[in-house]
């Protein structure tokens, strides 16, 4: 039996139960007189306009501009966080903007931008300024695009896919004991939240930071690719990440451009059809080729888009069907 006084946020998997005060393991959610509520909404840290590559989303309007927030916190505490300034402190410590759901969309609008982004630190934990903010967005023709660790409770994700475009989820690996060890989360709802995403239409592309020693396996890797394959089909996107030393592994190296390599070679020999290379310029590794023809489809050079042969969603040389939101 609940205590008097006690909430229970059913966000996310963790499902922390609060006392009065009490927050939540992401810092941003508070039992405030018995009812849970956000610290961060309409308060993002950080704002930006982005190439929609750096999300990244490689099928996804490319050469457009994507309007991109964040807030503090996260429900997860990976050693090796890239934006841990912000995603692992209290929204006290960060330096916050004014910015209401309506007042992010003008600024979209205004400035060109195509879609906005919920990104940086962790979309689900700013939930309901995510949500908002995705409505009014898709009233106004604006795309919706997550970039998430994915680790959301089926109902709220379910709700959210009504008002989401694209989402790029950061698949840390395909090990429970890394997630619990290194991030403080779990595999198996990340793999629902995926599969859930596709099953919704949302446009999914997958990310995965490989760091060194720690998730850079190949037979992990293997079988990661093997469950995209299996559960989702080979068209979606994946992107292998480079690591550079951040927060608590600034001791490991970053991961060998060998490594990214072999990678994307294990995963197109077990069938995917686009496979990328990130956070370092190796030659053709962010162009996108036909499956078929395997000619050249998307020329990009670090987060500039170059050549471009589709038509209408298609290969312009052999007429087959690419996936991705193209217009």
């Amino acid at each position: 039996m609940s205590k008097p006084g006690y909430v229970q946020c059913q966000l996310c998997p963790k499902g922390c139960v609060l006392a009065p005060s009490e927050r939540g393991n992401c810092r941003v959610r508070i039992n405030y007189n018995g009812e849970l509520v956000t610290l961060v909404y309409g308060k993002p840290c950080a704002v930006h306009i982005d190439p929609i590559e750096k999300k990244p989303m490689f099928h996804f309007l490319p050469g457009t501009r994507s309007f991109s927030l964040a807030t503090a916190g996260c429900n997860l505490h990976c050693k090796f966080c890239q934006n841990w300034e912000i995603s692992q402190v209290n929204p006290e410590a960060t330096d916050n903007q004014d910015l209401p759901p309506e007042k992010v969309v003008e600024l979209a609008l205004q400035t060109g931008c195509q879609s906005i982004a919920y990104t940086y630190s962790e979309p689900i934990i700013f939930y309901e300024y995510t949500y908002d903010t995705s409505l009014i967005a898709k009233n106004a023709g604006v795309k919706n695009i997550l970039v998430t660790a994915g680790f959301i409770n089926e109902a709220p994700l379910r709700k959210l896919c009504q008002v989401i475009d694209g989402a790029n989820i950061d698949l840390k690996a395909f090990s429970d004991d890394y997630y619990r060890e290194v991030c403080g989360g779990q595999l198996e709802p990340i793999l629902k939240c995926i599969k859930l995403l596709v099953e919704l239409g949302v446009m999914v592309e997958i990310t995965h930071l490989i760091v060194p020693t720690l998730n850079d396996d190949p037979e992990m890797i293997k079988r990661m690719c093997e469950w995209i394959l299996n559960n989702l089909g080979p068209e979606y996107p994946f992107h292998f990440s480079r690591f550079y030393p951040q927060y608590q592994l600034r001791s490991l190296p970053p991961t060998p451009s060998e490594t990214l390599i072999k990678a994307r070679e294990i995963a197109l020999r077990q069938g995917l059809y686009y496979v990328y290379i990130g956070n370092v310029r190796l030659e053709g590794a962010e162009n996108t080729y036909c499956p078929s023809c395997k000619k050249l489809l998307i020329e990009r050079i670090g987060y500039r888009v170059g050549e471009v042969n589709l038509k209408a969603g298609a290969c312009k040389f052999c007429g087959a069907k690419i996936k991705g939101v193209w217009s």
